[in-house]
């Protein structure tokens, strides 16, 4: 027995994908797609594992209204509306027409199109033309690190209680431990504050970049 994670190396990584989390002939193109279209910016999507871990949560949770700050190409997007519940609706966050316009193709080719409710511009912006009562059931935040701060302010407040919130990238490659480069540092910041927020309790897991779990009180 041991109480430290295991350090994955790539053949044990493609067995915890094959045997939990092996992304489907959707998402398979989706990442293939992105890799070939934005190699430089591929990085930003998410893991398949940790598409298959968000569209568990939201299947645990029964969510039925979902927001996610940050979409990218959608790979997030169509992990957490699949889980949704059959009257689910997804907001989705994001500054890019572009990046999104490949979201877009796939969660039509994947029949999800119609729960999902994409809106361009800043996010802090779009966060605040959100309702301001508690309802949200299920909220996953990938986006600029920097922004982190506001996008915690604005959801916290508009989740319901025993809703979950996801935040990606908490543990920025490691570099939390001794950050340099400002989003490093933004992050590191970041997690300190939120855990001291008493409206919610906490547990941060290493799963791809880190992922802290806060289920609101």
């Amino acid at each position: 027995m041991t109480t430290k994670p295991l350090v994955l190396t790539d053949e044990l990584h493609q067995y915890v994908i094959a045997h939990g989390s092996s992304p489907d002939p959707v998402a398979r193109d989706l990442i293939e797609e992105t890799l070939a279209l934005l190699p430089e910016k591929a990085g930003m999507q998410v893991a398949p594992e940790q598409a298959g871990f968000l569209t568990f949560l939201a299947r645990l949770t029964g969510a039925r209204q979902a927001l996610e700050v940050g979409t990218f190409t959608g790979m997030s997007s169509l992990a957490i509306a699949r889980g949704l519940a059959p009257d689910g609706h997804l907001t989705c966050l994001d500054i890019s027409a572009e990046f999104t316009s490949v979201a877009r193709r796939y969660w039509a080719r994947a029949g999800v199109e119609d729960r999902i409710d994409l809106r361009i511009g800043p996010a802090a912006e779009s966060l605040r033309m959100l309702p301001d009562e508690p309802y949200l059931d299920f909220v996953f935040i990938d986006a600029d690190k920097p922004g982190y701060p506001v996008y915690w302010a604005e959801t916290v407040p508009r989740v319901r209680t025993g809703g979950l919130i996801v935040v990606d990238n908490v543990l920025r490659g490691g570099r939390v431990l001794d950050p340099a480069a400002e989003p490093d540092r933004a992050i590191a910041t970041f997690n300190e504050e939120v855990l001291r927020d008493d409206r919610v309790d906490l547990v941060m897991v290493p799963v791809a970049d880190g992922l802290t779990l806060a289920r609101k009180r």
